[in-house]
């Protein structure tokens, strides 16, 4: 079933940011880790399980398989997906900037 669009979680962003290197398990956790400033800590359950949905979504495909160690890549659609949830959250921080970082706040 190929990604529908929208919103994603956190986990998905950070996974697919992390993916623009093509990447296995142990890596993914220690970029996704070092690219949040350890904000983001994810364990191996968590991760196998947004992997396995993201490959269903065609967001990212299985590079390589040695029996030891699986090495995932990011797909053009996802990609397009990867940069359609920056533009999202850009446009997020741009109006909370409107209100939080005004300072005409009478």
């Amino acid at each position: 079933m190929p990604y529908s669009g929208g919103p994603m979680t956190e986990a998905m962003y950070y996974v697919l940011l992390a993916l623009m290197n093509p990447a296995h398990g142990y890596k993914l956790m220690h970029e996704i880790s070092e690219v949040s400033q350890c904000r983001l800590n994810m364990g191996p359950g968590t991760l196998y399980g947004v992997l396995t949905r993201m490959q269903s979504d065609g967001l990212i495909l299985l590079a390589q398989d040695d029996g030891r160690r699986k090495v995932y890549r990011i797909t053009p659609e996802g990609e397009k997906a990867l940069l359609d949830e920056y533009r999202r959250l850009e446009a997020m921080v741009r109006d909370g900037g409107k209100i939080v970082g005004g300072d005409d706040r009478g």
